[in-house]
């Protein structure tokens, strides 16, 4: 990008990498300088929890108020009810609106750890569902579907991506980007919303809504997306071997949290720390620049300030001092992930240990893991997949290890 941005808020996007692309930098600069910038960014309710690959955006809204902006978390309980086509391989599966408010609860408890929602300048969060629920479907058609061309929504690269597959996009997702349209609209409407922000692939989706306020209420909005991001081996963001890196505690316990970051490639440090924490940045360049053992330091920083951002400096302490303890001491560590089990459960093959306590996706996987000598029990090299763990050996608590840095803890429980 050759535009030098003015404003706090475009040179930190700018300069620790959140920007992909932008509809008009000089006059999103100009509204960012002139303070009070409104900006959103929509999440559908698909899980109860969010997970890393949202971290992003979420650190983009934090990043808007911190440099004097007005963020808008909009949860989307009417467009959950439609699913996001965007460069999926098939359709999403429909939640029942039950299932939408449960995740909607859920996902909510993540984000007063980023932004404040508090005071007369404070952060909104509001819920699609508000406008999208009382529609009527005529009346939309004829003042919002008329703005819409078809020739130009097949265009985009994420409809376009979708025609050719096996799995055809349906009438009910073709809508979705004609609602996330209107979502924008409804901003600018409702409370003076000039940006909305998202990863790459909703450029499409944020253009229709530019688009669309401008044909409607003649007003100038604007659009900034992200980096579809993924790590330095080309994996993407928010997996990792054990399933997705969730957010929220009860889903991912926060030392599983930290131990994901403990565990980034060492050429990703430095991009991390600028996305993902608010050290400075000559800082983030020093500890991503390390070399040799001295990167597990930058890791570990890393490590500590994602997750004391996330669920706060005690948690991140001790997870650090719990993987300490594993690590270099050879303990238990009580802080690890727990499979608890009762006498009814007993006895119960390492096998089925393996894979109830999350190190291994299946039978197989366990089984291959053993053979391949990456499995280890208390430390010591697990060879047995027809092992059985009874009382005796769940006496006091069994720690099992995939490979060098995942474990957790069986606990035989009276209750």
């Amino acid at each position: 990008m050759t535009y030098h941005p003015k404003s706090d808020f475009l040179q930190v996007m700018t300069e620790r990498g959140f920007l992909a692309d932008c509809t008009d930098y000089q006059a999103l600069d100009d509204a960012a300088l002139a303070g009070g910038l409104t900006g959103y960014i929509g999440f559908d309710a698909t899980a109860k929890s969010l997970h890393v690959g949202s971290l992003i955006q979420i650190m983009m809204l934090r990043w808007l108020q911190k440099t004097g902006g007005r963020p808008i978390t909009l949860m989307g309980g009417g467009t959950t009810k439609v699913g996001d086509p965007s460069f999926r391989a098939d359709e999403r599966p429909l939640l029942t609106p039950d299932q939408i408010d449960d995740n909607i609860a859920g996902i909510k408890k993540v984000f007063s750890a980023y932004i404040n929602y508090d005071g007369p300048n404070g952060a909104l969060m509001i819920n699609n569902a508000e406008w999208l629920d009382e529609l009527n479907y005529l009346d939309f058609l004829r003042d919002i579907g008329r703005h819409f061309s078809v020739n130009r929504m097949l265009s985009f690269e994420s409809v376009k991506s979708r025609l050719d597959r096996e799995q055809s996009l349906s009438f009910l997702e073709f809508n979705y980007m004609i609602l996330q349209a209107y979502d924008f609209l409804e901003l600018n409407r409702r409370y003076g919303c000039l940006l909305q922000m998202g990863g790459s692939d909703q450029w499409g989706n944020i253009v229709n809504g530019i688009d669309l306020t401008r044909r409607v209420l003649d007003a100038q909005i604007y659009g900034l997306t992200s980096p579809l991001l993924t790590t330095s081996d080309g994996k993407k963001m928010g997996k990792s071997a054990s399933g997705a890196v969730w957010l929220n505690a009860d889903m991912l316990s926060p030392y599983e949290f930290w131990q994901f970051w403990r565990n980034t490639t060492d050429a990703d440090v430095g991009r991390f720390l600028k996305l993902y924490t608010e050290l400075p940045l000559d800082e983030c360049d020093r500890l991503g620049a390390l070399a040799g053992s001295e990167i597990n330091d930058a890791k570990i920083v890393l490590a500590n300030e994602v997750t004391a951002m996330l669920h706060g400096r005690d948690a991140a302490a001790a997870a650090e001092a719990t993987a300490r303890d594993v690590f270099e001491k050879g303990g238990t560590g009580d802080d690890l992930p727990t499979l608890m089990v009762t006498q009814a459960d007993l006895p119960m093959s390492i096998v089925q240990a393996l894979v109830k306590s999350g190190l291994s996706k299946s039978g197989k996987e366990a089984k291959r893991l053993i053979s391949e000598n990456g499995a280890r029990i208390d430390d010591a090299p697990l060879t047995d997949t027809a092992l059985m763990l009874d009382a005796g050996a769940l006496a006091s608590p069994v720690k099992l290890s995939a490979g060098k840095k995942r474990h957790a803890l069986i606990k035989l429980t009276t209750a």
